[in-house]
């Protein structure tokens, strides 16, 4: 079965607008970090398809690796540091605030 280009780069498109709306309208930091991992995973979903195109098109002759798989994987490395990171800011949220709202950040100056 082979899916057209042009419908990855559509469900791409889809679940980054996804995430954008998550990442703005929701106020549970949980939430927005998840709404972060969807616009990642839409990057490399747009990063595979493109990489799945271009070799399509490219000569049989060349041998060289394409790029899209490599930038996946940087990728898939940048969002497990931020889930680390940003769960350890949950949870020190949490412990701070007894809650895991975005309007209790606010109130942590000084």
């Amino acid at each position: 079965m082979n899916v057209p280009t042009d419908h990855v780069l559509a469900l791409a498109a889809v679940l980054f607008a996804l995430g954008v709306l998550g990442f703005l309208v929701r106020k549970n930091v949980i939430i927005v970090l998840a709404s972060i991992e969807l616009m990642l995973n839409a990057a490399n979903l747009s990063f595979l398809a493109a990489s799945r195109h271009w070799s399509q098109d490219a000569l049989a002759a060349t041998h060289q690796p394409s790029a899209g798989p490599i930038f996946a994987i940087f990728v898939i490395l940048v969002a497990a540091a931020e889930a680390a990171v940003g769960l350890a800011l949950v949870i020190a949220l949490y412990r701070l605030k007894q809650t895991v709202a975005l309007d209790g950040v606010a109130e942590l100056k000084g």
